[in-house]
C-alpha cells in the first residue's frame, strides 16, 4: 500500500497562516501542526499572576518584556514554534524582537500544567527550550501547588508552596514564594 508523506512547513509558513476559526490552539512541532488544548480556569489563573509578578518587576526595573503564548522558534529544519504560557527577554535582547517568531531564546520560560498535560510531554517540552538555549525554566503545577526549576539542565528542583523561587542570573533580582502564584 503506497504511503503519502507530509509536506513539513516552516516557521514563516506558520506564521502567514490565518488564525483558526474552529477556537483551538496550535503550535509547529518539527514541521507539522499540532493541536494543543485550550487552558482550564485555574490554569489561566496561575498563568496571568506569574505574568503579573514577573512583568511589574522587570518593567519597575527595567529589565525587559514579559509575553504571554507568543511563539518562539525553539528548533530548526524541521521548525518547531512553541507559546509558553509565560516567557522573558532581558532588554539587552529586545532589539532582534521585530515581528513574527523570535529566533533568540527567552531568558525564563513559564509553563503551566492543565490536568491533561502528561509528565513525558512536559519534560520533553523542558528539554526543548533547554536545548533551544533557554537558561531558566519553570514548570509550575496548580494542583499540587509546586514548581520544577530547571537551570539549563534537566536536573530540576521541586519547590513547595513555602519555597522562594529567583530568576537567577536570567532575572536578577526576582524572588517570591511559589504560593504567590496562587494567590488571590
Amino acid at each position: 500500500m503506497p504511503t503519502t508523506a507530509t509536506r513539513l512547513i516552516t516557521a514563516a509558513e506558520f506564521l502567514a497562516m490565518p488564525n483558526p476559526d474552529d477556537g483551538l490552539k496550535y503550535e509547529l512541532f518539527r514541521g507539522e501542526i499540532v493541536t494543543v488544548s485550550r487552558p482550564h480556569l485555574l490554569h489561566g489563573f496561575v498563568q496571568i499572576n506569574i505574568g503579573i509578578l514577573l512583568g511589574v518587576f522587570a518593567k519597575a526595573n527595567r529589565l525587559g518584556r514579559v509575553y504571554s503564548e507568543s511563539g518562539v522558534v525553539t528548533e530548526r529544519d524541521p521548525d518547531s514554534v512553541r507559546g509558553p504560557d509565560v516567557f522573558f527577554y532581558r532588554s539587552d535582547r529586545l532589539s532582534d524582537m521585530t515581528g513574527g517568531y523570535p529566533e533568540t531564546p527567552p531568558d525564563v520560560v513559564v509553563e503551566v500544567l492543565s490536568p491533561s498535560d502528561r509528565s513525558g510531554e512536559t519534560r520533553a517540552m523542558v528539554q526543548e527550550y533547554l536545548n533551544a538555549g533557554v537558561p531558566l525554566v519553570w514548570v509550575v503545577d496548580p494542583e499540587a501547588k509546586t514548581a520544577m526549576v530547571y537551570r539549563g539542565t534537566m536536573r530540576g528542583i521541586e519547590l513547595g508552596e513555602a519555597d522562594t523561587i529567583d530568576g537567577g542570573e536570567a532575572l536578577p533580582g526576582f524572588t517570591c514564594t511559589v504560593a504567590d502564584f496562587f494567590a488571590d
